[in-house]
C-alpha cells in the first residue's frame, strides 16, 4: 500500500484537495481532526496541555479552549515547542494506527493531510508527498478573507510555516490552486490517476 502525504501553508487549499481525493474513494485523514479529537474532554492529551498552560486553557465542558491557547502559543515559541511535544507523538502514533487499518481493510493507497509534516520531519514517513500551493500574497489575500483578519495578521500566521516556495522544493507532487476550482480538479485527479497505477505495482505491495 502507498502512503501519501498532503501538505502545504495556511489557506493553500489542502482541505479542498483533500476532499478531491476522498471524492475518488480514496481513505483519507486529517491531522487537523486527529488534534481536534486529541483536545477534547476526558482525553491525556488534554489533561498534559491543562497542567503545562493552566486551569484557563480548558474549558467549560472540559475540552481544551482552542482559540485561548492558539493565542497563547503564537505569541510564545516555547510554550508553541511544548505543545508540540504533547500533541505531535500522539498525532502520528494514530495516523499509523489509521494507515495500518486500511492496509489490513485492502486499500491501495492513502492519504494524510498532515499541515506541518515537513516542519515536523516525518515525510520520510510517507512514500509520497503531495504540497498544495499557491502564491504568497494570494495565502494572505486568502486569510484575510476568510478569517477577517489584517494584512499584518495574515502575514504573521504564515511566517510561523516554512515559507511554501520551500515545501514545493520537497515534493514529490504539487497542486497549483492559485487558479480556478476546475483547474485544481484536473491536476488533483491526474496526480490521483497516477497513484492508482502506481499503487497496482506488486513493487508497492507490503510497504
Amino acid at each position: 500500500m502507498l502512503r501519501v502525504a498532503l501538505t502545504g501553508g495556511i489557506a493553500t487549499g489542502k482541505s479542498y484537495v483533500r476532499a478531491r481525493v476522498a471524492s475518488r474513494g480514496v481513505p483519507t485523514v486529517d491531522a487537523d481532526a486527529v488534534v481536534h479529537e486529541l483536545l477534547s474532554a476526558g482525553t491525556g492529551a488534554t489533561d498534559e496541555v491543562v497542567r503545562r498552560f493552566g486551569a484557563a486553557m480548558r474549558s467549560g465542558d472540559g475540552s481544551v479552549d482552542r482559540k485561548a491557547l492558539g493565542a497563547l502559543i503564537f505569541e510564545d515559541a516555547s510554550a508553541r515547542r511544548d505543545l508540540e511535544s504533547i500533541l505531535h507523538p500522539r498525532v502520528y502514533r494514530r495516523i499509523q494506527e489509521w494507515t495500518s487499518l486500511q492496509s489490513r481493510a485492502g486499500a491501495r493507497w492513502v492519504l494524510a493531510d498532515i499541515p506541518l509534516l515537513f516542519e515536523t520531519g516525518h515525510e520520510a514517513d510517507f512514500d509520497r508527498v503531495i504540497v498544495a500551493a499557491c502564491a504568497p500574497e494570494e495565502q494572505v489575500r486568502r486569510v484575510m478573507q476568510r478569517d477577517d483578519s489584517s494584512e499584518a495578521a495574515a502575514r504573521a500566521r504564515l511566517a510561523a510555516q516554512w515559507p511554501i516556495a520551500r515545501k514545493v522544493e520537497r515534493a514529490t507532487d504539487i497542486v497549483d490552486t492559485g487558479g480556478t476550482f476546475d483547474d485544481t480538479d484536473r491536476q488533483v485527479d491526474a496526480i490521483c490517476g497516477g497513484l492508482d497505477e502506481s499503487s497496482r505495482d506488486p513493487a508497492s505491495e507490503g510497504r
